[in-house]
């Protein structure tokens, strides 16, 4: 649904003061920049947060110009960066040469093109690791669904880009160790003013957290420097690498790319998967139409690469999926020079933040954007014209920035969902409602129980009574 926001001269700015920001993002951060933003109709706002006043940037236009017309006067530095780079140091994560660098380094192993020569081994990956569920289905014990999600696509991740250069134990070991992480963050995202020298709730949670990765990590680089391959892996590329001047990366550039690649190769995906089956089981009538499509295209199964371009309404499910529960929800920007957005004058120094979870949720841009609907992404609505802003959705950033893993996600997504929904079917065991975590990346509160059950059952005379919401 298109907006127009007409440029005119430079208004004052609206401010929400500090009573209403500290109590709302204490209790729920991707929830109230939603509803400041909704407040301020998708325009400019300011948050006081006492010492610091971010900007919140959510118009689509606006988002537009941060990330990807005028990119270069809005990095990803400053305080609110600082806590992100305890986990990813200085990669594609970051900003100026390093990020430039690893960037240079990496892309040739995210193109359209490359993933797709790998979607045969990700289906063969992704079969094998789902069988291990077959335990659950006979037994009748429950998956923890972020565990789960993540631990498929750990296997996946490790196999297809480190080239299996992980144990499958340290990698498993990554999991719980990112989730600390992503837990601990938010602390700083809420209290960027802070001095690192004065401790907050979960700082030494979050570093024990970086500690366990290093502790898989840095082994696998010290390694593979020493042995150098010529395979075509993330790790083995790393190490090749030579820049102008003959010189190598250093092992901290290296295990610094290593955990960003993780993070955009499987982080979200994971996410988006968790969040899935709860979607599945509050819709019926999608979750039986995704059914049907699989049974359809995959039969049986397993799954494979030649599959995924004829799984179109599993990918509408999945587009949709990521408007509503976008994995990177707060993505701030450090004002480099003087600027204006949206009539409002920003000063050198300052802070904005853009929030996908915001944007992708905006009354102003979308119709009944809280309500999930995969039909949003059929694709004769964009062969019919009706075209929405670029940046009206963007869960995987936008501009020079953009994730990396966006290409890998639309071969993994589809082939985990189907892989899954044509061998078993899955039930939410624990109850509802489901609300947002306090966490780097969204995802649930809580644990998400799943229980699994063979697909035959439900195909069988007597086991029509056991079907779960989403095998309906």
């Amino acid at each position: 649904m298109p907006i127009d926001v007409e440029a005119g001269p430079v208004r004052r700015v609206r401010s929400i003061p500090m009573r209403r920001t500290v109590r709302r993002l204490m209790n729920d951060p991707a929830g109230a920049l939603l509803e400041f933003a909704r407040e301020a109709e998708g325009q400019v706002v300011r948050l006081n947060l006492g010492p610091f006043r971010p900007y919140l940037v959510t118009h689509p236009d606006h988002v537009q110009q941060v990330m990807r017309l005028e990119w270069t006067n809005y990095q990803r530095v400053g305080m609110f960066w600082r806590p992100l780079e305890r986990l990813f140091g200085h990669s594609i994560m970051g900003d100026g040469e390093p990020w430039h660098t690893s960037r240079a380094i990496l892309q040739p192993l995210f193109t359209t093109r490359y993933i797709a020569t790998l979607a045969d081994e990700v289906a063969a990956r992704v079969a094998g690791r789902i069988e291990e569920w077959d335990e659950h289905a006979r037994t009748g014990r429950d998956i923890d669904a972020t565990a789960e999600m993540s631990g498929v696509l750990t296997y996946i991740v490790n196999r297809v880009l480190f080239g299996d250069k992980l144990s499958r134990k340290d990698a498993e070991r990554i999991v719980p160790a990112f989730d600390l992480v992503s837990h601990s963050l938010v602390y700083r995202f809420l209290m960027p003013f802070m001095p690192y020298f004065i401790r907050i709730p979960r700082d030494r949670a979050c570093l024990r957290g970086v500690k366990q990765i290093d502790d898989v990590v840095f082994p696998v680089v010290h390694e593979a420097m020493a042995h150098p391959d010529d395979n075509l892996d993330v790790v083995s590329v790393l190490c090749r690498f030579t820049d102008e001047n003959g010189e190598r990366l250093t092992a901290k550039q290296i295990r610094d790319a290593l955990v960003s690649v993780y993070a955009a190769a499987s982080e979200t995906t994971a996410m988006i998967l968790t969040w899935l089956w709860l979607l599945l089981e509050e819709h019926p009538g999608v979750a039986a139409r995704l059914q049907a499509e699989i049974d359809e295209v995959v039969g049986d199964g397993p799954a494979g690469a030649e599959h995924v371009p004829h799984l179109s309404y599993t990918r509408m499910v999945l587009l949709e999926a990521l408007r509503l529960y976008p994995s990177g929800w707060l993505l701030p920007r450090h004002v480099m020079e003087d600027a204006e957005i949206g009539g409002v004058r920003i000063k050198r120094g300052s802070t904005v933040l853009i929030s996908p979870y915001a944007t992708q949720r905006l009354e102003e841009v979308w119709e009944r954007p809280d309500e999930f609907d995969p039909e949003r992404f059929a694709p004769d609505k964009s062969a019919g014209g009706e075209r929405r802003h670029r940046y009206s959705y963007f869960p995987f950033g936008g501009g020079p920035h953009k994730c990396l893993g966006e290409h890998l996600f639309y071969v993994e997504g589809p082939l985990v969902v189907a892989s899954i929904l044509s061998r078993y079917r899955l039930s939410v065991r624990t109850p509802g409602p489901f609300t947002v975590a306090w966490a780097a990346s969204l995802r649930p509160k809580g644990k998400v129980h799943l229980g699994v059950s063979f697909a035959r059952r439900d195909r069988s005379p007597a086991a029509g009574h056991d079907r779960s919401a989403v095998s309906r």
